[in-house]
Parts: C-alpha cells; structure tokens; sequence
C-alpha cells in the first residue's frame, strides 16, 4: 500500500533492518526526508530524544516553509 502524504525517515546505525532509500521512495511517494542519524537504533525515540525530536522539528519545519512559498505563489 502506497502512502501519499508527506513524509519523513530517519535511519538509525543500531537498528536492526537498514532501509534502503530506494525501498522507502516506492512507498512513500511524497518522501520529503531522509535522515541518516547518527546515533540510536530501534527504540531510538527512548534511546536518542533530543536527537529525534530535532529530526522531528526540521522535517516540520520544512513543510511550513514549502505551505507558505505555495500560498504565495498562488493568485
């Protein structure tokens, strides 16, 4: 199942499956990040939080600046 909206990916060096991004493009049609992190694994939210969560506002952040240039551009 395919999913449309937009999405952000965070890759982790201590998970247990490495994702390739070519695997997460087919899925996620509106991939708008992919973060190779640098620390943390599976429960990387637990293990690294400020880590994700600086993952977590960056990808925000990009889909407000990206909301606000369509808005603007539109007549």
């Amino acid at each position: 199942m395919s999913v449309l909206v937009p999405t952000g990916f965070a890759c982790f060096p201590n998970e247990l499956l490495h994702t390739p991004k070519l695997w997460v493009r087919q899925k996620y049609h509106k991939l708008c990040s992919f973060t190779h992190m640098s620390r943390g694994g599976h429960f990387a939210a637990m293990e690294e939080p400020e880590l994700t969560a600086q993952d977590v506002r960056s990808f925000i952040r990009a889909l407000q600046q990206e909301e606000r240039k369509r808005s603007t551009d539109t007549c």
